[in-house]
This record gives structure tokens, C-alpha cells and sequence, in this order.
């Protein structure tokens, strides 16, 4: 598989190194630090997505190249860090271009792949955001945030929730700093954009 995509991409594309596994790879970027790892999908002794993960912090970008038109395989890869995703199918000189492309900083998918990750982020990305934002929150400083956001003063908050004012201050000043937000309009801002309030 690797000779006929080096024989593919011929003296087009510098090809400073190859590897057979996870493990191969990450020492090979180690080493050669490519502007574009070409990597496939599914390997010996795991994924692309590991390869991508363990070297976040090279300057390579990823472009996948799998068999796999599966959704579950292009959305882990591309959350994983690819910059775009590929078939085996591809022609030779649209693999040269999908190349260059990633290299230049831009997302390469076929059309139905795109479609993928388009459905996958507008349906995912809020919902988990909003989730894992939320549950920073104790159950009683999620109210006094809810009911921030909604414009209550202090005075107000303590009398619905039966609390003291000065207990509300404090819940209003941890849910700022778990949320790292810095005024109650802010609050209200971030609340009204993830259709909590």
C-alpha cells in the first residue's frame, strides 16, 4: 500500500519518511517533522487518531487516507485532528492536490465526507459543550445562574431560593470562575447563546 501511494505521488510530493504502525509513525514525525503526514486510517496496532493525538504538538498537519467512508471513522478522525479526509479511491493528482491543500492550511473532504462532519458538529458540538460546561455547576449554583442570567438581582435570588444574599454572592462568583466569565453580562450573553435561559 505504501509503495503505490509513494509511486503514486512520484516526484511531485518530497517524501521524507514512512512508517508501519502507530508507535513507527510518531517516531518518524519525531524525527522528520513533515509539513503533511499522510496516514492511514486503520493501522496494525491502532488508528490514525492516535498518531494525531500523541503528536498535538508537532506542526504537522493530517490528511487521512482509508478505505473507510464510515462516518464513525471520519468523525473520530477528524476530532482526533485531521485537516481532511481521503478514499483510497482518490486519483493520484487529486491526492497530490488534497496534499498541497492541507498543507496550505485548508479542509479536504469529498463531498458526501463533508456532509459527515457538517451533520456530526451542528448536532454534537452545543449539546456536548453545553453539557460538560454545565456539570462544572453544583445543582444549586446552576439555579443562581439561570436565574443571573435572567436579570434577578442578588436580593431578588435570595428570596426565591431562600438563601442568604451573601450566599448568593458567593454561588454568583463560583459560577463565574468555573464558567471563566467575567461579568454578569457575559453570563447572561453565554447563557442566551447555549438556549439555557
Amino acid at each position: 500500500m505504501r509503495q503505490g501511494v509513494r509511486a503514486t505521488l512520484g516526484d511531485t510530493v518530497h517524501v521524507v519518511g514512512e512508517a508501519a504502525s502507530v508507535s513507527e509513525a510518531i517516531a518518524v514525525l519525531a524525527e522528520t517533522k513533515p509539513d503533511v503526514a499522510l496516514v492511514d486510517v486503520h493501522l496494525p496496532d491502532g488508528t490514525a487518531s492516535d498518531v494525531i493525538t500523541k503528536t498535538k504538538n508537532y506542526p504537522t498537519k493530517f490528511l487521512a487516507l482509508s478505505v473507510s467512508d464510515s462516518p464513525k471513522d471520519v468523525i473520530a478522525t477528524i476530532r482526533a485532528g485531521a485537516r481532511g479526509y481521503v478514499t483510497k479511491s482518490i486519483a493520484s493528482d487529486d491526492l497530490v492536490d488534497a496534499l498541497r491543500r492541507v498543507a496550505e492550511g485548508d479542509a479536504v473532504f469529498s463531498p458526501r465526507l463533508a456532509g459527515f462532519v457538517l451533520d456530526a458538529f451542528a448536532a454534537s458540538s452545543p449539546a456536548e459543550e453545553k453539557t460538560s460546561e454545565l456539570d462544572l455547576l453544583t445543582p444549586r449554583e446552576s439555579e443562581v445562574m439561570r436565574l443571573l442570567a435572567r436579570g434577578y438581582a442578588y436580593k431578588e435570588i435570595a428570596a426565591r431560593l431562600t438563601i442568604s444574599i451573601k450566599t448568593v454572592e458567593t454561588h454568583a462568583s463560583n459560577v463565574l470562575r468555573k464558567l471563566q466569565l467575567s461579568s454578569r453580562n457575559e453570563l447572561t450573553y453565554w447563557a442566551v447563546q447555549r438556549k439555557i435561559v
